[in-house]
């Protein structure tokens, strides 16, 4: 019992050590920016404020990571259903299908049953995952008979459902896009990354102007939710996209977006057809 403590302690330790490390990189960022940054407010209450994102951040990491082996191992997809517009799930770098639970499991209770979603390894060519995702919004049409589907992106998912939708040719066959903390324009953190695939999102990178040169198709109705205090996409502007419906929040960092309430009732409002 005392080393699943120990171990557990050091683990989270770890995330908590990332976690502040990306949100160090985020001030430094906005700080040299808006030197006058530094000026506004409390501090107490600032660094209460900066506190309180690092420990909420922490949790959700260590949740999504701890739980990553039943997103991989568990491969089940719901029955076909013929009479719902299938929504599919693409989760971000370094993420698995298991960081979507909380998300279904409320989608679940609202009604939602066919819910779908895709391994993406961070390993993979962007075009591989793309095709991937190609193969299973065709698969699933196939099996229910149904024209289109949602997708929901989380981060590097978002960005996989938009080359299938702007350079794959995927949008006829797309309803809703949710976007949520994807670095639509990239990020100053992607450097650090330990993937080709998370290079990709380098601010300018070859594949960031291609999709940038390719235009939103009208067919497929696209929303964007960013943070402003996300830690992952910095700036934080770069999460926005022009041309779609978005939407800012704040208070909360890149993985506690996939825990936050309000994100659930834009992505329920915005499946019901409702202004999010």
């Amino acid at each position: 019992m005392a080393a699943f403590v120990f171990y557990l302690a050091l683990f989270t330790g770890l995330v908590a050590l990332l976690v502040c490390f990306s949100f160090a990189i985020a001030w430094y960022e906005y700080a040299n920016r808006d030197p006058q940054l530094l000026e506004r407010g409390r501090p107490l209450r600032r660094l209460l404020f900066v506190l309180g994102l690092i420990l909420s951040e922490t949790l959700f990491l260590s949740l999504t990571i701890l739980l990553q082996p039943i997103g991989w191992l568990n491969r089940k997809q719901p029955s076909p259903c013929t009479t719902e517009t299938p929504i599919i799930f693409l989760h971000g770098l370094m993420q698995s299908p298991a960081c979507w639970l909380w998300i279904k499991f409320c989608l679940k209770r609202q009604g939602f049953t066919a819910l779908y979603s895709i391994a993406l390894p961070p390993w993979k060519d962007v075009e591989v995952l793309t095709e991937r995702l190609a193969r299973q919004v065709d698969r699933i049409r196939h099996a229910t008979d149904l024209q289109k589907v949602h997708l929901v992106g989380h981060s590097m998912g978002g960005m996989i459902a938009r080359n299938y939708l702007q350079i794959r040719g995927g949008a006829e066959k797309v309803d809703r896009c949710l976007l949520i903390g994807t670095p639509n324009e990239g990020s100053k953190l992607a450097p650090f990354a330990l993937s080709a695939l998370g290079r990709l999102l380098m601010p300018g990178s070859v594949f960031l102007q291609r999709l940038a040169a390719a235009p939103l198709p009208a067919e497929a109705r696209v929303c964007v939710l960013y943070s402003r205090h996300d830690n992952m996409v910095i700036p934080y502007e770069n999460g926005r996209l022009e041309g779609t419906t978005s939407v800012e929040l704040r208070n909360i960092g890149h993985v506690g977006l996939l825990f936050s309430r309000r994100v659930l009732q834009v992505l329920v409002d915005l499946l019901q057809e409702k202004a999010p």
